[in-house]
C-alpha cells in the first residue's frame, strides 16, 4: 500500500512587491500555520519516507517548518522544479520517477494543481486546498508506476482554519 500527501503550502506575503513569485516568502500566518499542521501530522503518527517540494520559497519553507515537526531533515527534502505550477502530468512524472521502497510521499506545491492532482487521484470534489491544506490519499497497490485517475482513495481533507481552537 501506499500513502501520498498533497500539501499546499501556506500563506504567503506580498509585501514586497518587486519579488519573483518564486522567491515570495511566508507571511506571519503561514509561519504559524505550517507547524501547527505539522504537529497535526505528527500527533496523527504520519511519517513520510520522502519529502518533494516545490523550489519556490513559500512552499519550501512550509516543507521544512511541517519536516521539524515530524523528525524529517531539511537536507533530506527534494526541491523539483516540476512541482512549481504543476499540472496533473508533472505530479504524475514526479511520482513514477519515486522508488517503491518510499511508500509515504509528501509533495508540497501550489493552486490550483495540487486541488486538481486531488481530485484526479481520488475523484473527490474538493473545490479549493486552502492554503496549508493537506490531502492523504491511499492507493491499494505499491508500485508508484500505477498512479492513475481515480486510482486512491482519500483518507482525509485538512485544513488549517478546522483547528483554529487547537488541534
Amino acid at each position: 500500500m501506499l500513502t501520498l500527501f498533497l500539501c499546499r503550502h501556506a500563506k504567503s506575503s506580498w509585501t514586497e512587491p518587486g519579488l519573483s513569485d518564486k522567491d515570495r516568502p511566508l507571511n506571519a500566518r503561514g509561519k504559524n500555520d505550517a507547524p501547527m499542521m505539522g504537529r497535526m501530522l505528527e500527533n496523527r503518527e504520519e511519517n513520510p519516507d520522502l519529502i518533494i517540494s516545490s523550489p519556490a520559497e513559500r512552499a519550501f519553507k512550509t516543507a521544512k517548518l511541517i519536516s521539524d515537526e515530524l523528525g524529517y531533515m531539511h537536507k533530506d527534502i527534494i526541491i523539483d522544479n516540476r512541482l512549481y505550477m504543476a499540472g496533473i502530468g508533472d505530479f504524475i512524472e514526479v511520482l513514477k520517477e519515486c522508488r517503491n521502497k518510499d511508500k509515504i510521499i509528501m509533495l508540497f506545491s501550489h493552486n490550483y494543481g495540487i486541488t486538481d492532482f486531488a481530485n484526479y487521484l481520488s475523484g473527490s470534489r474538493i473545490d479549493n486546498i486552502p492554503t496549508c491544506g493537506i490531502v492523504k490519499i491511499i492507493f491499494e497497490f505499491s508500485n508508484w508506476e500505477k498512479i492513475k485517475k481515480e486510482k486512491g482513495k482519500l483518507e482525509y481533507f485538512i485544513y488549517p482554519k478546522m483547528f483554529k481552537h487547537g488541534i
